[in-house]
């Protein structure tokens, strides 16, 4: 087993991050954000930082593949287009220049604008421009992984009902992770010694997704949209923590 992983990552860190990779996935199939961020945060501590962000590019990819495809009948295709377009300007914009903003400011902005969104209704430019959304978000996930909170919140400006935004989300996510994927893969990131490992923790990921969507289907549109809430303002408010914390 041992020969299986790359250097760097113990057999103890390989067993917690499959772990992690169902409840992360689970999390997010049920309430349609929280899992990637709780999965990046428990890789930066496990991993080496220079696979971070590529690896989980990957696993975030098959991952909201995966709800896609399991929910592909309700997704809000209008929203689509235009994010593809943000997001393809987006990862170039990231790949290609090294940005300078820092990430004790990303996270405090992000937060309280989720927050916002929450207490008072997002903008309504903000469902309005994808790719706006597109663009920013993709930026950002080239530098810090996680920025499904961003997305959500555009998602979430729109009134889905709960499949229909689980199911939007992730295709959203899906165009970004590939295009993201691509990115790395071009710059030169060495994704072949990670197969075997990015393999295991995709396959637990799937059960954490089809276990996530039973308790979706049991949900009511209005405990959905409850839960939902309080998950953004959670996060967002590690978010602004985290933020506070690196100053």
């Amino acid at each position: 087993m041992l020969t299986l992983l790359p250097e760097g990552l113990s057999l103890a860190a390989f067993w917690a991050l499959l772990g992690a990779s169902f409840v992360a996935s689970f999390i997010t199939a049920a309430f349609g954000i929280g899992g990637g961020g709780l999965l990046l945060a428990i890789m930066a501590i496990l991993m080496p930082p220079t696979a971070l962000i590529p690896v989980h590019g990957i696993i975030q990819f098959a991952s909201n593949a995966s709800r896609m495809a399991l929910l592909w009948r309700n997704i809000f295709w209008m929203a689509l287009p235009w994010f593809a377009v943000g997001s393809v300007v987006g990862v170039a914009i990231g790949g290609a220049v090294a940005i300078t903003l820092s990430p004790a400011f990303v996270q405090i902005g992000i937060g309280l604008f989720v927050i916002y969104t929450v207490a008072f209704r997002a903008p309504k430019w903000f469902s309005r421009w994808p790719v706006l959304t597109g663009l920013v978000s993709s930026v950002l996930t080239m530098f810090f992984g996680a920025t499904g909170l961003f997305v959500a919140s555009f998602t979430k400006s729109h009134a889905l009902p709960r499949h229909a935004h689980v199911a939007t989300h992730a295709t959203l996510m899906t165009v970004q992770h590939g295009l993201k994927v691509v990115v790395f893969g071009v710059l030169g990131f060495a994704f072949g010694p990670w197969v075997p490992v990015m393999a295991a923790l995709i396959a637990t990921g799937l059960a954490g997704t089809f276990s996530g969507r039973l308790v979706l289907n049991r949900m009511t549109d209005a405990r959905f949209g409850m839960a939902l809430n309080v998950l953004l303002i959670a996060i967002s408010l590690q978010l602004i923590w985290n933020g506070i914390r690196a100053f």
